[in-house]
């Protein structure tokens, strides 16, 4: 299994990076979690659109799914589309269907009959789904709004996605003897601002290496770290509560899971 990061930076783009989306090749099958602001157009330097299998939402906030619209754009409007298309499986909170005709809308009058299930095929997050031979895991974190950690096996191999969260057991419950754990780490631990990490929004670097370390996974990766926060800085607050490697991740780069 493959991880291709389409981008990483926390809170919307950043000046090198797109916001958060993330491509993971397993096998013959490709799947993206999440497309924030600017993630179609990397994409698009790894794989054809087209050949997705299915796209899964950690969360409804824009810069985790805001590219969605444009990818609507591609497949409904797209001159040369393949010559057997099917709809591509969307696995969301279940409010989904809803927000996202939203933001495809050009106004209210279009709103009431905007209907994107010509291209794709909404399905809610359950805890256990098959997508092919990938079986795709969630848990509910602890976010302001409806949210999932992702857990993505194959062949023998794991990877977690934490989405956004606070700190939560079942984050460490989903990543348990993970290979790979793809975790937030949005702030320093210890700002002139606080000195505990609000609760119940995002995990500090420090706080990702602890939940790695409840986990037992194998290798931390950080990522969704905003532009105003030293990125050096999260990886040596989690460096010292994870003994196990941890890397920051950097747009356009690929992580052998």
């Amino acid at each position: 299994m493959r991880l291709v990061v389409l981008g990483c930076s926390g809170s919307g783009p950043g000046p090198y990076s797109p916001a958060s989306g993330y491509l993971v090749e397993a096998g013959d099958l490709r799947v993206v979690l999440d497309l924030g602001n600017g993630t179609l157009g990397a994409l698009q330097r790894h794989l054809d659109p087209w050949l997705l299998d299915a796209v899964a939402f950690s969360h409804l906030h824009p810069d985790h799914c805001a590219d969605f619209t444009a990818l609507v754009v591609h497949r409904r409007y797209h001159p040369f589309p393949p010559a057997q298309v099917r709809r591509l499986p969307v696995y969301a909170p279940a409010e989904a269907p809803d927000r996202f005709a939203a933001a495809y809308a050009p106004d209210a009058a279009e709103r009431a009959e905007t209907d994107l299930s010509d291209a794709f095929d909404f399905r809610p997050h359950t805890a256990v789904t098959a997508i092919g031979d990938l079986v795709l895991r969630t848990a509910p974190v602890d976010h302001p709004c409806d949210a999932y950690a992702l857990r993505v096996e194959h062949a023998g191999r794991s990877l977690v996605y934490s989405g956004d969260t606070g700190p939560t057991d079942a984050l460490v419950e989903l990543a348990r003897g993970a290979d790979v754990l793809l975790c937030e780490a949005t702030w320093p631990h210890v700002t002139p601002v606080w000195d505990e990490p609000p609760p119940g929004v995002h995990l500090s670097g420090r706080q990702a290496g602890e939940h790695a370390a409840a986990a037992g996974v194998g290798r931390l990766l950080l990522t969704h770290v905003p532009p105003w926060f030293d990125a050096a800085e999260l990886a040596a607050e989690a460096k010292a509560a994870f003994g196990g490697p941890v890397e920051v991740v950097t747009a356009d780069a690929g992580y052998e899971v």
